[in-house]
């Protein structure tokens, strides 16, 4: 029976389909990798790869094998975490998926604390769409998530902050003055549910679509382009500082001239709230941000 460093072998050979690239990861040359892969091949009586100048393709039999070990490693990680939950202090890997705005924006000063605090805890981090975090949580990739908007979701919930949304532009400074200029609305690309509040925002004020717009894949991009006079564009107060000079940044009301706001939740599992990685990360976080409102 194959060993667990022979599973991650083949587990990170089916990852990259590339020899190369599988070395690489491995730390070892790929005349040794190869060798090592025709003594699992042997083991298991049949072949799992069949090599290419493309790369690597799996072979039926392999298709059956990776899924096995896959499910393998899965389960030595669950039981290590468990372990690591039995001993006295923070340790173990914390895996969290975050909505891209918030990793760039507001994530980073609270991992330092946690890093600086839990040295002997490890991070692994993967940022995205809110819908691809909620993806990532209901395939078990995660212990926790952060997302924006409001969540469809039955497991544990906590909700971080909400920030509010801004007109942002170099010239404008009333809402209504949008009807009056021919420079673009920037809009960055995002979940459908933050572009139709926007959009629904936009119908109830003006009534009409805007004169010309500009979309790009960054929010980043979108915050430079409108900082340099580019166009106007609508941003949430989570990419905006004070340190912004001669920008002006107009609130946004809804209908009952409320301020538009766009909420942050943490989500996860009860089972992942058991770990104390995650106990940890959680209870820093709320730390954060009591911290935050009170400067």
């Amino acid at each position: 029976m194959s060993s667990l460093s022979e599973f991650q072998l083949l587990s990170v050979l089916a990852q990259e389909m590339n020899m190369r690239k599988a070395s690489e990861r491995l730390f070892v040359s790929q005349p040794a990798l190869s060798q090592r892969l025709q003594t699992i091949e042997k083991e298991w009586g049949t072949k799992l790869f069949i090599r290419s100048q493309k790369g690597l393709a799996l072979t039926p039999a392999g298709e059956h094998v990776i899924e096995f070990v896959d499910d393998v490693l899965k389960k030595q990680e669950k039981v290590h975490e468990t372990i690591y939950s039995l001993q006295s202090g923070v340790s173990g890997t914390l895996k969290i998926a975050v909505a891209s705005i918030v990793g760039q924006n507001w994530l980073p000063q609270v991992l330092k604390k946690f890093i600086d605090k839990y040295p002997q805890a490890k991070i692994s981090l993967v940022t995205g769409w809110s819908s691809e975090i909620l993806k990532c949580l209901y395939d078990d990739q995660v212990h926790i998530g952060i997302i924006r908007g409001t969540p469809d979701w039955k497991g544990v919930k906590v909700h971080l902050f909400h920030d509010p949304l801004y007109l942002v532009d170099r010239e404008i400074t009333k809402p209504e003055e949008v009807l009056n200029t021919d420079r673009p609305f920037i809009q960055f690309k995002s979940d459908s549910t933050y572009y139709q509040e926007i959009q629904d925002w936009w119908m109830r004020n003006f009534k009409t679509s805007p004169k010309r717009t500009v979309v790009v894949d960054q929010i980043e991009t979108c915050k430079q382009m409108a900082f340099n006079g580019i166009g106007y564009a609508i941003l949430p107060a989570i990419t905006l500082t004070k340190t912004e000079r001669d920008i002006f940044k107009i609130p946004l009301v809804d209908e009952n001239n409320e301020p538009l706001k766009r909420d942050t939740w943490l989500l996860g599992y009860e089972s992942a709230f058991q770990l104390k990685q995650v106990q940890a990360f959680v209870e820093l976080i709320k730390e954060h941000i009591a911290e935050s409102s009170d400067s």
